[in-house]
């Protein structure tokens, strides 16, 4: 199994959602015992392996269960049954902004965001310059982010996200915000990635940039696996049933 990236073995995942949710401690006093809880069933039974050095696509429509996987395979949340394995040093790219404070210059978020990636300053120093030249955010690096774009967080993310020299990376939909020039360059530098042997996973409902990133394809449905196998086969009975 040493050449197992990511191992997931009959993994489910639920949240509980409450109606009438209380907010003062004296509300919940008074409900304790009478708040109707539901179950939402967010992935079933899901088995799935993906190996060293591939490049994995995860599809379906919205609320299907794609982001709620890379937050599990990230150790954002934990499965309620079943287990993950992820083997070497991660990196991920969930959310926009997420792990960067406001009031810091995109300089001083460089350096909190790699550290986070388990980055000491030393290696992070090493590869400032090459994180600032990629995000091209020029003079602004050195202003406080909360005066940045969607599309500038995005730059300033993905710049940091692919420098830390992760075996396996996780990417959701965030590519999708920003200009059509850096799309492409971050596109290309995936596939750069791949060819030096990561490992990816990507999430998207962009098919071009599925075809041009992917060998293979996971199409989630209702929380479980439709279909896996070669990108094409998938995107093509995907398109079938979802246009």
């Amino acid at each position: 199994m040493k050449d197992v990236a990511i191992e997931i073995k009959n993994m489910s995942k639920s949240f509980n959602i409450y109606a009438d949710k209380a907010n003062t401690l004296k509300e919940r006093i008074i409900r304790l015992g009478k708040g109707k809880k539901e179950v939402h069933h967010v992935l079933n039974n899901i088995n799935l392996t993906i190996k060293k050095g591939e490049t994995v696509a995860l599809i379906g429509v919205n609320g299907s269960g794609k982001s709620t996987l890379l937050k599990l395979i990230t150790k954002i949340i934990y499965p309620n049954k079943g287990s993950i394995k992820v083997r070497g040093k991660t990196s991920s790219l969930l959310e926009l902004g997420a792990g960067f404070h406001p009031d810091f210059s995109g300089r001083e978020n460089i350096y909190f965001n790699a550290s986070i990636f388990g980055l000491t300053k030393k290696e992070i120093y090493k590869r400032l310059d090459d994180i600032i030249a990629f995000s091209e955010l020029g003079e602004y690096i050195d202003a406080p982010i909360r005066t940045y774009s969607s599309g500038m967080y995005m730059r300033l993310a993905f710049s940091v996200a692919i420098n830390v020299d992760a075996d396996t990376i996780l990417i959701d939909e965030i590519l999708a915000v920003g200009d059509q020039h850096f799309q492409e360059k971050c596109m290309n530098k995936m596939k750069e990635l791949k060819e030096q042997g990561k490992t990816m996973v990507f999430v998207s409902h962009s098919k071009d940039a599925v075809e041009f990133l992917c060998d293979r394809a996971v199409w989630l449905h209702e929380g479980s696996i439709r279909m896996d196998g070669k990108t094409k086969e998938v995107l093509k009975e995907y398109t079938k049933v979802c246009g």
